[in-house]
């Protein structure tokens, strides 16, 4: 028998008919930041074609990448004032409440619910006297609240990326007791005790800072040797009432997100985090890599392992990169 398997790789349009995994503008989160008090959008470090936004320059952004065919966002708001507690969520409301009164149902727009970028320390909840652990039922308290404000300025999506335990049920009840249960519900299940989230935190001023015992996110987030938790994690909060769960970051996890998407039959989102956004740009920019290529790949290998989505900061460019890596 002559099995001759480059017949079917002859040409790119038999190579694009015979490809089993496809990946499209339609499939891609862009992640925006908006920050209180800025008076020009900021570039950040590693993120090219990234930005700090302003109030004003947000809309306009948004506006560019529909024009390139993005219409899925995940928006993290930074307000100026920190605190330790007792947050306020105007600011961030604010912004849901602008973009969806100048794009509608243009736009699908999801909402980080965390508090790394509301507290003085930059931890992602309310920490103890002794300034060493987060108090996790007071923690999912403000975040629920969070979560119902920016459901009630208009998010489509809320997404908690904090790891407290519980807080998908606090969040899901206080939503269905304020008649928003229609609005989605993304749970950061899987979000591992990472390296890669360097360039992320200056652009959400949510590094951990200031003296204080706890220095790192190891209490909450998942060990990277531990699998079995971020399955226990996941399971968890599916049952809390997650529709969409995610593994964070993405091609580390690769084995995670194809374990995990077999086993919990929901809806996968993959989260390219920064620091891997940032390698291969920081490549190209060394003529290493050719960025269309690699950044295609990447994307190909999320699908591929099980990912619905795919949450990069590339989305805005993903119409041009993949015309060029044909």
């Amino acid at each position: 028998m002559n099995l001759n398997y480059r017949r079917t790789r002859l040409t790119p349009i038999l190579r694009n008919l015979t490809k089993e995994v496809v990946v499209s503008t339609e499939k891609l989160i862009q992640p925006l930041f908006v920050v209180e008090g800025l008076s020009k959008k900021e570039i950040i470090p590693g993120l090219t074609g990234v930005y700090r936004e302003t109030t004003e320059s947000l809309l306009t952004q948004i506006e560019g990448d529909l024009e390139k065919g993005v219409k899925s966002f995940l928006l993290f708001g930074v307000p100026a004032q920190k605190s330790d507690k007792n947050f306020s969520y105007d600011f961030t409301s604010t912004q849901i409440s602008a973009i969806k009164k100048r794009f509608g149902s243009e736009v699908f727009l999801s909402v980080d619910v965390c508090l790394c970028s509301y507290t003085s320390h930059g931890h992602c909840g309310i920490l103890n006297d002794s300034m060493d652990h987060v108090i996790n039922d007071q923690t999912v308290d403000s975040l629920a609240k969070c979560a119902l404000a920016y459901a009630q300025a208009g998010a489509d999506c809320v997404a908690p990326s904090d790891m407290m335990d519980g807080r998908i049920r606090a969040i899901r009840e206080i939503l269905s007791k304020n008649k928003l249960d229609q609005t989605i519900l993304m749970s950061y299940s899987a979000k591992f005790h990472s390296g890669f989230y360097g360039p992320f935190r200056v652009a959400a001023d949510s590094a951990p800072k200031g003296e204080m015992k706890l220095k790192d996110r190891a209490t909450y987030q998942i060990d990277p040797a531990n699998p079995s938790d971020a399955y226990r994690s996941s399971l968890r909060d599916a049952e809390e009432g997650a529709d969409i769960l995610m593994v964070k970051p993405g091609l580390p996890y690769l084995d995670v997100i194809k374990d995990l998407s077999t086993k919990i039959p929901l809806p996968w989102a993959v989260y390219e985090v920064s620091g891997e956004y940032a390698a291969i740009e920081l490549m190209a920019e060394q003529n290493l890599i050719n960025r269309e290529r690699a950044h295609l790949e990447a994307w190909t290998a999320f699908f591929r392992a099980g990912a619905s989505m795919v949450i990069t900061y590339g989305a805005r460019n993903a119409r041009e990169w993949m015309s060029k890596a044909q």
